[in-house]
């Protein structure tokens, strides 16, 4: 679920930093940079784990600040394909069921991709698996599911366009990361099924 990545940045020290010590404004920095973003085909950078290499500073002319390249390794959330994870009923909708962890929000797990005997109950908003009982996948409940692929979109700014065009394109902005999973085999779906 969490690996660690290898950086190599330069990194900006503005002067009113210059009186803490050199690592602790470094690491101050690379985590204001870095800490909950997502870097294209890395994956959700939580926090710094250690810095490697500190260069000499050079400082900009009529700028003040110092930057310094730094080599450094961050925690980064990038589950493998396959993984068992849990987290959260966030909503269900008749596309699937879209899941949150504590710090992450972007999983969906599909109606293709769900129990087969799974139906959309759309007069309360839930899922459920008719076996010999009805089991109800509600909002809220904690559930098991297994990752079955990555999904990375380029989100960097683009020109600029008519008003019209950016209101639509804000409306159905894909995240810069996200996780498709399933919940179709033994031991998934509600973790209170398998207790």
């Amino acid at each position: 679920m969490f690996i660690l990545s290898k950086f190599s940045d330069l990194i900006r020290v503005v002067p009113s930093k210059f009186s803490k010590p050199t690592e602790q404004a470094l690491e101050d920095e690379i985590n204001a940079k870095y800490a909950n973003k997502v870097v294209h085909d890395v994956g959700l950078c939580i926090s710094l784990y250690d810095v490697l290499d500190v260069g000499d500073g050079l400082i900009k002319h009529g700028d003040g600040s110092a930057f310094i390249k730094v080599v450094f390794r961050l925690i980064v959330f990038r589950p493998f394909v396959g993984e068992v994870l849990t987290g959260w009923i966030s909503s269900c909708s008749e596309e699937g069921i879209r899941v949150r962890m504590d710090f992450f929000d972007d999983i969906l797990i599909p109606k293709e991709y769900l129990f087969e005997e799974c139906v959309f109950i759309s007069r309360e908003q839930a899922w459920v698996w008719k076996t010999e009982h009805e089991l109800y996948l509600d909002t809220n409940e904690k559930i098991r599911f297994r990752v079955e692929q990555e999904i990375f979109t380029d989100v960097s700014p683009r020109g600029p366009k008519n008003a019209n065009d950016d209101e639509h394109n804000t409306a159905t902005q894909s995240p810069p990361y996200s996780l498709l999973a399933s919940c179709q085999t033994y031991g998934m779906g509600l973790v209170t099924w398998w207790d």
